[in-house]
């Protein structure tokens, strides 16, 4: 279980004592790593009486193009900022380059919150 509380540590360094116990509105969940691979969604019951599709896995991408949006088929993450390893292990997160069909492509969407990959196509300069 993830805590989204208050840090038990100080910006020192130093230890800080608990204020409280913990609560529900603070628990947080483990990231959902959405790989590449038939397309697979989790729904997640949130605050509000509001619900979250997460994409488990997945192997299409809404590309935009000069000329519109079309819908194209994932091969593989090509890079991957937020983690060298994801690129190995084929792990799609916002800001991670992917092969298309239709040529590389960032993705801009939050695939483990939205369910969905948006891309836009990326110009090889």
């Amino acid at each position: 279980m993830k805590d989204q509380g208050r840090s038990t540590r100080k910006r020192t360094g130093g230890r800080r004592r608990p204020v409280g116990k913990k609560r529900k509105h603070q628990l947080g969940r483990e990231p959902t790593e959405t790989q590449v691979g038939d397309a697979k969604l989790k729904i997640v019951e949130t605050h509000g009486n509001t619900e979250k599709a997460r994409a488990i896995a997945t192997d299409r991408a809404n590309v935009a193009t000069d000329d519109g949006t079309r819908s194209a088929t994932i091969e593989s993450v090509a890079e991957n900022g937020a983690n060298p390893n994801y690129v190995r292990r084929n792990i799609v997160t916002k800001g991670a380059v992917i092969e298309t069909d239709e040529g590389q492509a960032r993705v801009t969407s939050r695939p483990g919150q939205d369910g969905q990959v948006n891309a836009v196509l990326v110009n090889d300069e």
